[in-house]
């Protein structure tokens, strides 16, 4: 009986043993795979992309202010110029790739918010028109649309109100 004891005992040892072994492997294997970053290069990246982006909409402002348009006009074929281009580079796989190589810095509002809505019906478009991209097209950008309006309505009633009792 007490022999078995010392059997059992030591079989589970080299049991406790493989699964060390293995955790052991596991965790060079995740770390080995886990990609490491440059955190001072990753903000340089992000902060020229996007102040080119920024500047591409100055451009766009400019160019529509030479054509005679005034500046509230020039502000809108500016935001719709953008959010073509950002729409048309998401369609074209470019975006995706930039936002890789920049990260935070093409999510300057316009065109990160044209990509966030324009990214998902182009992954589910194979689903089809209906379940895929009527489905899908706000699952990124749905959240920030819905809570927007919603604490801009919010925000509307207070002044509504604060202008009613002579506040404001």
């Amino acid at each position: 009986m007490d022999n078995n004891k010392k059997q059992v005992s030591a079989a589970d040892v080299v049991k406790e043993q493989d699964k060390a072994k293995k955790a052991e492997k596991y965790n060079q294997y995740v770390k080995d795979k886990t990609p490491t970053h440059n955190k001072v290069l990753n903000f340089f990246n992000a902060y020229w992309v996007g102040g080119v982006i920024c500047i591409i909409g100055q451009a766009f402002n400019n160019y529509y202010t030479s054509l005679g348009c005034n500046k509230d006009q020039a502000s809108a074929y500016t935001a719709l110029s953008l959010i073509f281009l950002s729409v048309l580079l998401t369609g074209l796989n470019i975006y995706p790739k930039l936002a890789k190589f920049a990260g935070a810095g093409t999510v300057v509002p316009i065109t990160g918010f044209a990509n966030s809505v324009a990214a998902p019906a182009v992954e589910f478009k194979k689903e089809g028109q209906v379940f895929g991209i009527g489905c899908k097209i706000f699952t990124i950008a749905g959240p920030v649309i819905l809570y927007g309006v919603f604490s801009s309505w919010v925000l509307g009633v207070i002044y509504y109100i604060l202008m009613k009792t002579g506040v404001i």
